[in-house]
């Protein structure tokens, strides 16, 4: 929803807006990785308070990172230029999660990262929340992006199927 103001009373207006965002299937994923839930993660009401998915994304992201792209982020770096996050259903601390990822566009020095957070339920996996990063590759000594690592680029490519990445090079 979103409230604007109209010009000539300034009385609220309000709009119905639907969130445009990704439909994720957890088929089109191979990477997984187990999250674990801290008490220091957890806010009053007894919810994993919203900052703390950035750090479960990142956690998983680096371990596709290591595991999958062959990637040594001490040689070449990573920054990450934005994420987007949408919240779908609560997690607490009794949840068993496990994140998803996969790379879903790949540009020259920038690539597109899909994280999927799911819980485990009697009736399977739940999705809870998912998240859109863009990462860029970064030289820091240069303080610039940089192209993607050849090798790094390829293996996600491979691994996360070339009909699932758009490409824009």
């Amino acid at each position: 929803m979103q409230i604007l103001a109209d010009k000539k009373s300034d009385k609220p207006i309000f709009i119905q807006t639907k969130c445009l965002f990704m439909a994720e299937k957890l088929s089109d994923y191979r990477y997984k990785t187990p999250i674990t839930i801290r008490f220091s993660d957890i806010d009053a009401v007894g919810h994993v308070n919203n900052a703390v998915y950035l750090t479960y994304f990142e956690l998983a992201r680096i371990n596709y990172w290591k595991e999958v792209a062959g990637w040594n982020i001490r040689n070449h770096g990573i920054v990450i230029g934005k994420s987007e996050i949408n919240y779908l259903k609560p997690v607490t601390i009794d949840d068993s999660l496990t994140c998803y990822v996969r790379v879903v566009r790949i540009g020259n020095s920038s690539f597109d990262v899909m994280h999927v957070l799911v819980k485990q339920t009697d009736k399977g996996e739940e999705i809870c929340t998912t998240c859109k990063t863009v990462c860029i590759s970064y030289d820091y000594k240069a303080a610039k992006s940089v192209p993607i690592p050849t090798e790094g680029r390829q293996r996600m490519i491979d691994y996360d199927e070339p009909r699932l990445i758009l490409n824009t090079n």
